[in-house]
């Protein structure tokens, strides 16, 4: 029996969840940060490669909720118009390169998974951090100061 994508069958029948977002859903979220220059990062070696290199790495941990829609990739992508910007930008999406955001995540500890997120590296180290519920119930424009508040100390 052909199962629709995000399904597979394994064995006896058993389905394993492979994303949780069929990839036509979050394409359009993927676009509102990747037409921003944030580089979309896939598998857990290039999100380490990229938070461990020398300089400023600005991670978005990207998600289909609405506080993702109306709040973070809306501040995100207002941040960068500061004089002062991370020298590279990147997005994982949470739900969906689970690989990828696991690292992340990774290298945001001490603070506990959330999506969606952000947080700043300098030099392979976590800065800054973005949490959600200090993006729920925000308007993107605060979210973006202090996104460039950061962005003045670091960058």
């Amino acid at each position: 029996m052909d199962l629709p994508i995000p399904f597979r069958t394994f064995g006896a029948g058993i389905k394993k969840i492979e994303t949780m977002y069929p990839a036509e859903l979050v394409q359009p979220m993927r676009d509102d940060l990747s037409s921003a220059g944030f580089e979309e990062l896939f598998t857990a070696e290039a999100v380490e490669e990229a938070i461990k290199q020398e300089g400023t790495v600005l991670v978005v941990v990207n998600s289909v909720c609405g506080c993702a829609a109306a709040n973070a990739r809306p501040a995100a992508k207002l941040s960068l118009h500061n004089d002062k910007t991370p020298d590279r930008l990147i997005t994982v999406f949470a739900g969906v390169d689970r690989e990828a955001v696991d690292a992340a995540r990774n290298l945001m500890v001490p603070f506990p998974p959330s999506s969606p997120s952000m947080g700043l590296f300098k030099d392979g180290e976590l800065v800054h951090m973005i949490e959600r519920h200090h993006i729920e119930g925000r308007p993107a424009e605060m979210i973006a100061e202090n996104l460039v508040m950061a962005f003045n100390e670091f960058c």
